[in-house]
């Protein structure tokens, strides 16, 4: 009798346990998945925002109608590193002095106080019971080792590359040996889309979109287009006739007004510069390769839709797309982004999710900061205490805090724009300002800064400023600009000689 009774407690356990073991594993797998979309140097050309010289993007228009896109959002740096780094830690450049580039594997290092024992966006969702996989450019290579339960890794490069460049020689005006060299050119090439990075990217993620986890996932791909050199086969090239391409405004005369800072900045002879572009010709044929480039991405988006959708995922999964920071086609006299005018900041925001209103627009700033929160919300993960930016789920699902919003971008140390509905604010290192207002002047042509009238304006968004500036981190740097090389020699104490950075010449 009494072995009966043992016998039956010990099912009894058994039983229990495995009911246990079941509850939590419908739990967990009943959480929603996240898809998260970085495109490179993208700007607001896309249809559901600017819709610029009728740029074809059906799939953009999709994820559009799926969810909430943001026409009014802004970077952190107006450069990959700086602005990957920020939104994977959650914190500014202004609080880590990652300024510049930064290799993966060094954004988090015991010689930085700020980032020495942060949990970077993939590990949170790790350690809250997700499967993290991620491809292609997500941190600014690709991602610190070990940071996702699955790596497809990364092409080395922007490629694939001819034999010989198309237009653009690489150096410019710049110098050699002086100045960095870019990998800025354009042209149809190469034959189709398989042998793109990007299409052999999304052929992994589709392929893990059709495989059963007995968790949710956390699924990273991180297009390389449309960055530079702005090659993508000949038929998205077709999409867009010479005759019928538009260019975005331009004032020759445009920098008059700039502090010296800014000028300097903005000094990048190995750039084609806008002048240039109009004396050869080339202006439409590089907003031409740019759109091309746009609608590549969009097909490859397009596909990874389609796999979401046919598979068993597609009612539970938040979506985010992003760029790191806009891209200037010829605005403020040169093609690149490496400043923080309005042009180079603002880049498209879109997030789908059940719990999301669909085909909504918000004009509204907000930054690329609130990516790493909002995530947290939407999966019902608790909230992270290090964030430094702001859930939009609020925003997204009911209008709170419209009135409030705002956007921060940093570039180099001390030198910040804060950006409001209707106004941007310039303040460089050295106090000299800047200051448009959009509602008559959108292309930022008529610096305003001492204009009497915007007094009162202004001293509002200083004080929207960080109250926090570190100095450079020891391990980021841009070799690239020397305005940047000069400032964390100045603000550091360094020699000021070059630190090789992967990519810094990007």
């Amino acid at each position: 009798m009494e072995r009966n009774l043992v016998i039956f407690t010990l099912v009894a356990v058994l039983f229990s346990c495995k009911q246990e073991k079941t509850i939590e594993q419908t739990e967990a797998v009943s959480k929603p998945n996240v898809l998260f979309i970085a495109v490179d140097d993208l700007n607001n050309m896309i249809g559901p925002i600017d819709n610029f010289s009728n740029v074809k993007t059906p799939n953009f228009d999709r994820l559009a109608a799926m969810g909430v896109t943001f026409s009014n959002a802004h970077c952190q740096a107006p450069l990959c590193g700086p602005s990957r780094a920020s939104l994977m830690t959650g914190l500014r450049p202004s609080t880590t002095g990652i300024y510049g580039m930064t290799h993966d594997n060094e954004v988090r290092r015991e010689g930085n106080p700020a980032t020495k024992d942060i949990t970077f966006l993939p590990e949170y969702f790790e350690n809250n019971g997700y499967h993290t996989m991620g491809i292609g450019k997500l941190f600014h290579i690709h991602a610190p080792d070990s940071v996702f339960n699955e790596s497809g890794g990364r092409v080395k490069g922007f490629g694939p590359y001819p034999e010989k460049r198309f237009v653009w020689d690489g150096f410019g005006n710049g110098i050699k040996g002086i100045h960095g060299r870019t990998s800025t050119d354009w042209g149809a090439f190469p034959e189709n889309d398989t042998l793109m990075p990007d299409h052999q990217s999304v052929n992994w993620v589709v392929d893990r979109l059709h495989r059963k986890y007995d968790k949710p996932f956390f699924m990273g791909l991180g297009f390389l287009r449309v960055h530079v050199p702005l090659y993508v086969p000949q038929k998205w090239f077709d999409l867009y006739p010479l005759e019928d391409i538009q260019t975005p405004p331009y004032l020759a005369d445009d920098l008059n007004d700039i502090p010296n800072v800014g000028l300097q900045i903005n000094d990048l002879p190995m750039m084609p510069s806008t002048e240039w572009a109009i004396e050869s010709g080339e202006w439409k044929k590089i907003v031409q390769a740019y759109l091309a480039c746009i609608s590549f991405v969009d097909n490859e988006l397009g596909r990874v839709l389609d796999a979401l959708e046919n598979s068993e995922y597609g009612d539970n999964t938040i979506i985010v797309l992003w760029s790191d920071h806009g891209y200037r086609l010829g605005e403020k006299g040169t093609f690149a982004k490496h400043a923080l005018w309005e042009s180079a900041t603002k880049a498209p925001l879109m997030f789908a999710a059940p719990n999301l209103p669909k085909g909504k627009k918000i004009n509204a700033p907000v930054e690329m900061l609130s990516i790493y929160p909002t995530l947290l919300e939407l999966s019902g993960l608790p909230a992270y205490e290090r964030n430094e930016g702001t859930s939009l789920v609020s925003l997204m699902q009911n209008d709170e805090g419209l009135k409030e919003a705002h956007a921060i971008t940093t570039f180099g140390m001390n030198n910040h724009t804060v950006k409001v509905d209707g106004y941007r604010y310039i303040r460089y290192e050295d106090g000299t300002e800047e200051f448009y207002d959009h509602s008559s002047d959108p292309n930022e042509w008529t610096n305003e800064a001492n204009n009497p009238k915007y007094k009162t304006q202004i001293e509002l968004m200083k004080g929207l400023l960080p109250k926090v500036n570190v100095i450079w981190d020891d391990e980021s740097s841009y070799t690239f600009q020397p305005y940047f090389v000069d400032q964390k020699a100045r603000v550091n104490g360094d020699d000021g000689k070059p630190v090789e950075v992967i990519g810094a010449d990007k």
